[in-house]
């Protein structure tokens, strides 16, 4: 199974756009069942100080955890660009995930692709190689081909990609993923 990760909690954002984009290629073109998920879905209750126990950790994140992560073998991350890095509340949800069924969440051989979302010049390039850092601790193999998206906004028309080698760039990058 191919999850697609649009990576921020932020409501109507250009990163969610990607990833749906992102998201609806690989339903025309994979041979195994894709889904998505929007961090604008995580719980309201998965912040708290009780998070990193076993115990104290929200239902519903475990919920999420047992759709979204344990059974894919394959992530698609989808990320802005924040402050040079990306958001907290990914990296959070990362590690709110590792107190739970820390295996089935992250080993067995899982796979991941990145693409960086940025209003700026760099596409989140910092942000995507932070992350392959931690992905590769958590024995999650990273496609090389990590796709920084540059000027989001010149790149869409209302609310739509619409730039051709932005699309030829991500086509690649998917092509890619699912032979990876």
């Amino acid at each position: 199974m191919i999850t697609v990760f649009s990576g921020t909690n932020r409501k109507n954002s250009r990163t969610r756009l990607v990833a749906e984009y992102i998201y609806g290629l690989l339903v025309e073109q994979a041979e195994e069942e894709v889904q998505f998920f929007s961090l604008e879905d995580l719980p309201n209750d998965m912040i708290s100080v009780d998070m990193y126990s076993p115990e104290g950790q929200s239902k519903a994140l475990a919920a999420i955890q047992d759709e979204y992560m344990i059974p894919t073998t394959k992530f698609y991350f989808v990320v802005p660009e924040y402050n040079g890095g990306i958001p907290g509340i990914f990296k959070l949800f990362l590690d709110a995930c590792s107190i739970r069924d820390y295996a089935g969440n992250f080993k067995g051989g899982k796979k991941a692709a990145l693409t960086g979302v940025a209003s700026g010049r760099s596409g989140a390039a910092r942000g995507m190689e932070y992350m392959t850092g931690f992905l590769n601790y958590l024995t999650i193999q990273v496609l090389p081909n990590k796709l920084p998206v540059s000027q989001i906004e010149a790149l869409l028309e209302n609310n739509e990609l619409t730039n051709e080698q932005a699309k030829k760039a991500i086509q690649a990058q998917v092509s890619q993923f699912l032979e990876f």
